[in-house]
């Protein structure tokens, strides 16, 4: 709703005031019209008074009621029309009318029968009239006449006439003639009315220009505001809550019997290694581009939103069946997977798309949304750039996954986890040099969980920081009980250089007590292929603490070779997968005699994993590995069951020697 009142009632509203004003412009007008008409009146009627006054002899003895001699009334006569004069009354002190100017023409006996006959005239009916007169004061009236004989506007003008003896001996009542002066204080009315008329227009059309302009910036402001509590301000889309209000809205039709809809929840694939590897401008740029094609790809009664970073949704309309949103979701995947250019530079794309359809996988706008967003994660599972319909199977995979979460997290904070360390062994006389730390669940319900499992879960969750900080605590607490010449290995996640790990790693070895040469920090190649600059200072604040940097996996990343110079590692250790195909295939024997040599060339140590047979065992000893561990050697154990014994009394009799598959390790 508009804060702003309707455009034709605030016209109306400044219409009515513009009448009002030129209604009180007008009447103010009249009454000073009016005011200039008395006192005009009032100035002739003064002086008339007083040029009778001066002019006409035996004046006294008119007002006593004597008659009138003949030079009165032949002063009289030429006074009748002086100025704007056309008619007087004289009158005696109590209001008697004594003389009009028409009966100046009649003889003396007609003039004393008039007088004799002569009716009281208002001053004698109005005694007030009469005592402010007699007091000194002229009362003005001003009259509008339609009679021949009168002009149209006069004034009656009640003057006083002071006698001989300086008291009031009578009064005249002057007929001043104002049509003349009424029509030229009229038209200089009307100038000034058109003028005041004008100047109101001109401020009323301001007043409204000015109140359209600042109504429609208004107007814009809150369509602007209302574009961006609704929309996506980087691509224009819709956001999640006008989304999520679309959805209810569509909710309700299809509840009333309308058409069917569908929810399609896409997320775009390796987005953020477009960040990553071209920048935020070019990540923005790629967010405009799948919103264009988005609005290409739907139909016009579609609607398309942004619900936030790299994720977009769709709902479509007028769904007959599930053929309708399939053929939707694979154009939606196809127009998505070409590539676009971003400032001349080519970014690849891609995206995984999830669908569930009102009425099939759910009846609610909530359920709809949680449904298609579990189908998304079954494309991306299956291979991204692809899409997927709701799948029960999956939603109960989820949730056994968000309680294994919790539950991992209640593991963590309670200490229920175990460390189980392997022994690492001087490859030529087969002494007992260290141990690798790894991580167990025994779950009081499910019974041992899986590193491959839970480690990747913990990554997922968040957990990732809070394992490996207990994982590091635990490993160098019990390695300060070994002898001093035994080390211990730890294996470090991705996730884990997003924080201080420095500053764990100090925490723990000052609350153990370990010696920080004693402690060996593993890492993976892939973890060097990412933020290569950052993670190349955080190791070499971790080598200047003391602790020795091992590569691990080595030889099964992208770029090896490109590290190893910039990076002056302590140890490196070969793949397992190396280990398992020497005797298999000549070729891997050979890479694995390169590796050591490249190895003690740049003065690093290698560690070879895997050994499981005595042949591979010997192999790795004649290419000069300095260090070997495997199955042949010693399984992880728990840490009351750790000897500090020597390969030949590591082993128990029962340990055959066998092929194992990989076990993951934190």
């Amino acid at each position: 709703m508009t804060s702003l009142k309707s455009p034709w009632r605030a016209l109306l509203g400044w219409l009515l005031a513009g009448a009002l004003a030129c209604a009180m412009v007008a009447w103010a007008m009249k009454t000073a019209s009016r005011a200039q008409l008395r006192a005009d009146a009032e100035h002739s009627a003064q002086q008339w008074a007083g040029y009778v006054r001066d002019t006409v002899p035996d004046l006294d003895s008119l007002f006593a009621g004597g008659p009138l001699t003949p030079a009165a009334l032949e002063q009289l006569s030429r006074l009748r029309h002086l100025g704007e004069v056309f008619r007087f009354k004289f009158y005696d002190p109590h209001g008697r009318e004594l003389l009009v100017s028409e009966q100046l023409g009649l003889g003396a006996e007609e003039l004393a029968r008039a007088r004799a006959a002569a009716p009281l005239d208002t001053l004698a009916r109005s005694p007030e009239v009469r005592e402010l007169v007699l007091g000194g004061r002229s009362i003005i009236y001003l009259r509008q006449s339609q009679r021949a004989d009168r002009p149209r506007v006069y004034s009656e003008a009640y003057v006083p006439v002071q006698g001989a003896h300086g008291n009031v001996g009578g009064v005249v009542e002057v007929y001043v003639d104002q049509a003349e002066r009424a029509a030229r204080i009229a038209a200089a009315f009307v100038r000034v009315a058109i003028a005041v008329v004008l100047a109101l227009a001109l401020l009323l059309g301001l007043s409204l220009r000015q109140w359209f302009v600042r109504s429609r910036l208004e107007r814009q402001a809150e369509d602007q505001v209302r574009y961006l509590a609704e929309h996506d301000p980087l691509t224009g889309l819709m956001n999640r809550a006008s989304f999520t209000a679309a959805l209810s809205e569509a909710e309700a039709r299809a509840r009333a019997g309308g058409p069917k809809f569908a929810v399609l929840c896409l997320d775009l694939d390796h987005f953020k290694l477009v960040n990553d590897t071209h920048g935020q401008a070019a990540g923005d740029g790629t967010l405009c581009a799948v919103a264009g094609r988005l609005r290409e790809v739907v139909r016009q009664f579609d609607l398309v939103a942004r619900l936030g970073g790299d994720e977009f949704a769709i709902l479509q309309s007028g769904v007959r069946g599930s053929d309708d949103v399939s053929s939707l979701a694979q154009r939606v995947v196809d127009v998505l997977a070409a590539p676009h250019e971003q400032s001349g530079r080519r970014v690849e794309g891609g995206a995984s798309v999830g669908a569930a359809i009102y009425g099939t996988d759910g009846l609610t706008r909530d359920e709809l949304l949680h449904k298609a967003d579990l189908a998304l994660h079954r494309a991306k599972a299956d291979g991204r750039g692809q899409f997927s319909f709701y799948d029960a199977a999956m939603d109960a995979d989820l949730q056994l996954r968000r309680a294994l979460v919790h539950e991992l997290r209640h593991a963590i904070a309670s200490d229920q986890l175990t460390l189980h360390f392997q022994p690492l062994f001087e490859a030529q006389a087969l002494r007992l040099s260290g141990y690798e730390a790894l991580a167990r669940w025994s779950h009081p319900d499910r019974g041992a969980i899986s590193p491959a499992e839970f480690i990747p879960l913990a990554e997922q969750a968040g957990l990732i920081e809070a394992l490996g900080r207990w994982v590091l605590l635990r490993a160098c607490e019990e390695a300060v009980r070994w002898p001093q010449h035994l080390e211990v290995s730890v294996n470090l996640s991705a996730a884990q250089f997003q924080g201080d790990l420095v500053g764990v790693v100090s925490e723990c070895l000052t609350r153990s007590g370990l010696a920080p040469q004693r402690l060996q920090l593993e890492i993976t190649e892939s973890l060097l292929m990412r933020n290569t600059e950052q993670v190349l200072q955080t190791l070499q604040t971790l080598q200047a603490l003391g602790t020795r940097i091992v590569m691990d996996d080595f030889g099964t990343g992208y770029s090896s070779l490109a590290y190893l110079w910039r990076f002056p590692f302590h140890k490196v250790k070969i793949d397992r997968a190396f280990t398992q195909n020497m005797e298999r295939d000549p070729k891997v024997d050979l890479i694995v005699g390169s590796i050591v040599s490249l190895a003690h060339a740049l003065g690093m140590r290698v560690n070879a994993e895997g050994a499981e047979t005595a042949s591979q065992l010997a192999r790795l000893r004649s290419h000069g590995c300095d260090e070997i561990q495997g199955f042949l050697l010693g399984r992880p154990v728990a840490s009351y069951q750790l000897r500090h014994e020597d390969a030949a009394l590591w082993r128990s009799p029962r340990d055959e020697p066998r092929v194992s598959t990989l076990d993951p390790v934190i």
